[in-house]
């Protein structure tokens, strides 16, 4: 399945690349579906979701500890109760059972019964808990790098004081706002209570929608576009929406087999809806990715390499672009945008960004944008071709030993390109763009 998946995606993307609307439209648009699909099939995100719902079932009764130690301060504990029965309402009649089993651990939790070793190791848990979301947030965008330990320190701390109360803060609004004069003279009115009762069933869900898309934007260790991380957190929370009327229903009907289980099943299926939703998230942060780097749709998470052929034609691009733009003061060319402008990851062009920069023909500035390394009409085409081919980026340069006729060959070649070229500077291609 994840073959078929994977051809359908590259068919996808190569033919709708220059396909003019309406089905140029409609074939990029599928593209998103597909790779997602993809990417769940080929399992990378199942490990993530499995690791993450594992470690969640582990901490969930110190992470609501915590929340519970800062809510119970400002005198808004009572909102956790109901948030946690929010997030398990799926789990059918087991959820009310389930969060009182949880609040009563959590009750027991005392500072004087864990003694310092414990609340060390609550802290402990709590904090790898984010770190290992925050690692799963990471590969999905292809970040290399996390957070260094004076950020961590910092973020980590902001997120589990605030976390919680600004959870706490909405269900309280929302509950407030349900009891108040203006909702019991709406609910008089019939048409207007009608309309009521579906704004507010559908209020929890726009708070999970909103949960998602901060996630998106703060977790990960890179900038995240606010439209593709609201398009991903709208995605994933009615998908979210969804998979929970699925999730009871299966529940509902499938009370003869858990039987089997008897009271292990209440832990067997809050495992089961805590991987479904962390699943839904990571496919959520995946499209809001796709959506913010087009370019991976076609590779995914599969590691894209140039040809020879390939590298000339993305260098001499590349210093076009960055000649041009500098010459006219407009724009300036990182590596994100070369990556879209091209249509490739940003992975695939990091060779050739290399070799350009230690040739002297680009230099990068601290901000990460490039400019030409000297003026263009004194770059000739032949030493950008020279740059790819020749110019290593790092390690031992290896030099193969090849048979007379071939170096004959090969030099024969170079010389009639070198012929064919000679005198032509960039300065002229700039000119013809």
């Amino acid at each position: 399945m994840a073959g078929l998946l994977e051809r359908l995606v590259d068919r996808l993307c190569v033919r709708s690349r220059d396909m003019p609307p309406p089905w140029g439209a409609l074939l990029r648009g599928l593209r998103f579906p597909a790779a997602l699909l993809r990417d769940w099939f080929a399992g990378e995100l199942n490990v993530q979701a499995m690791s993450l719902a594992y470690t969640t079932l582990l901490s969930i009764v110190p992470l609501i500890a915590f929340s519970f130690a800062i809510l119970k301060a400002l005198g808004a504990h009572v909102n956790l109760a109901a948030l946690l029965d929010e997030f398990l309402r799926p789990m059918g009649a087991a959820a009310g059972q389930l969060t009182a089993r949880i609040m009563q651990f959590v009750k027991n939790m005392r500072g004087d019964v864990l003694g310092s070793i414990g609340l060390a190791f609550l802290v402990y848990t709590v904090v790898t808990t984010i770190q290992k979301v925050e690692a799963s947030f990471n590969y999905v965008w292809r970040v290399g790098r996390s957070r260094s330990l004076a950020r961590r320190f910092g973020e980590y701390a902001s997120a589990m004081v605030a976390g919680p109360i600004l959870m706490a803060a909405a269900v309280g609004v929302l509950a407030s706002t349900r009891d108040s004069p203006f909702a019991r003279w709406i609910g008089a009115i019939l048409p207007l209570q009608w309309t009521f009762s579906i704004l507010g069933k559908l209020v929890p869900y726009a708070v999970v929608t909103a949960a998602f898309t901060i996630m998106y934007v703060l977790i990960p260790n890179t900038r995240v576009k606010r439209s593709a991380a609201l398009t991903g957190g709208v995605a994933a929370g009615a998908v979210w929406a969804l998979s929970g009327k699925m999730f009871t229903a299966f529940i509902m009907y499938s009370s003869r087999l858990l039987a089997i289980y008897t009271s292990f099943a209440v832990v067997l299926t809050t495992l089961i809806w805590i991987y479904v939703s962390w699943l839904i998230l990571l496919l959520g942060a995946q499209l809001a990715f796709y959506l913010q780097h087009p370019q991976y749709l076609r590779h995914g998470h599969e590691i894209a390499e140039l040809t020879g052929g390939a590298r000339e034609r993305a260098a001499l691009t590349i210093m076009i672009l960055i000649g041009r733009d500098y010459a006219r003061g407009v724009r300036r060319w990182n590596r994100s945008r070369l990556a879209e402008e091209l249509d490739v990851p940003g992975a695939a062009l990091d060779p050739v960004l290399g070799r350009l920069e230690r040739a002297g023909l680009i230099a990068a500035t601290d901000d990460g944008e490039f400019l030409p390394g000297r003026d263009a009409r004194g770059i000739l085409v032949v030493d950008v071709l020279d740059a790819v081919r020749r110019q290593a980026i790092g390690g031992l340069e290896a030099e193969p030993r090849i048979t007379a006729p071939a170096e004959a060959l090969v030099r024969e070649a170079e010389a009639a390109m070198r012929e064919r070229l000679a005198g032509r500077t960039l300065g002229e291609l700039i000119g013809a763009a």
